[in-house]
């Protein structure tokens, strides 16, 4: 199956939208000479950003690299890990990442190179960092999906539950903790929780069963997966879809 990652990311992007706005201001962005993405991918955040200092990028893969590149032609690119970041010491204000840290094989490293980079008085960001572990979907019979996204993460190498960790890790990297918390979602609005009585548009629910049906392929058979989505798009209808993904952020100062 074909996902746009880049059109998924900038739903993720959405998700955060009032969020970002709130720690860069908070963090100084406009004050800022020289900001960082960590785990960048398409340019979904960049191409977005609104900021009069010199914006850097870096991702591992090379093809949303170059994505990046058109969706952000100010940014300055690099291929790299986020585990041995390609800069000096010192060499930014601000450092961030969204949706990153639960895919790194070493999140602690990773914060602890984020720190690294940021000069004394800057800031780190973890805009996003999910907690499947503790998904909640309603009505019961929809209880399984939750299980089986966070095998299917756990699969792919990712950490579902990294999330709930997150304040942890900045202490253990050195950052000293500012702000954390969760996403606070409204109904309908994909910032994690929904209550039914503003479903998500048919575009929003069937980029997110695309990427269901991508994760549980191999895992779930597809006559149970298709059995799941319809009863998703019913519960939707009746007004009874709960949804909840309790996902975490974090800003400090170095």
């Amino acid at each position: 199956m074909h996902i746009d990652w880049h059109a998924r990311f900038l739903q993720q992007a959405g998700w955060t939208r009032e969020l970002r706005a709130h720690l860069f201001s908070r963090s100084g962005l406009e004050r800022a000479e020289r900001v960082l993405e960590a785990g960048c991918g398409t340019g979904a955040i960049l191409g977005g950003l609104s900021t009069p200092a010199s914006v850097h990028g870096l991702d591992l893969d090379p093809a949303r690299l170059a994505e990046a590149r058109f969706h952000a032609p100010a940014a300055a690119l690099a291929c790299g890990d986020a585990l041995r970041l390609p800069y000096p010491d010192a060499a930014f204000d601000i450092t961030f990442c969204h949706f990153l840290l639960l895919w790194v094989r070493d999140p602690l490293l990773a914060l602890r190179e984020m720190k690294r980079v940021t000069r004394p008085g800057g800031a780190v960001l973890a805009l996003a960092e999910p907690d499947y572990d503790r998904r909640v979907d309603k009505p019961d019979p929809l209880a399984p999906l939750g299980r089986w996204q966070a095998e299917s993460l756990r699969r792919q190498g990712a950490d579902p539950a990294l999330g709930a960790r997150l304040a942890e890790l900045f202490a253990g990297a050195g950052i000293r903790l500012v702000e954390t918390g969760t996403l606070r979602g409204s109904p309908g609005s994909s910032t994690g929780l929904r209550d039914g009585k503003r479903p998500p548009d048919a575009g929003e629910q069937e980029m997110e069963w695309e990427v269901m049906e991508a994760d549980l392929a191999g895992i779930v058979p597809r006559r149970e997966i298709q059995r799941m989505k319809a009863l998703d798009e019913q519960a939707w209808q009746r007004g009874e879809r709960v949804l909840y993904v309790p996902t975490y952020f974090a800003y400090g100062l170095v």
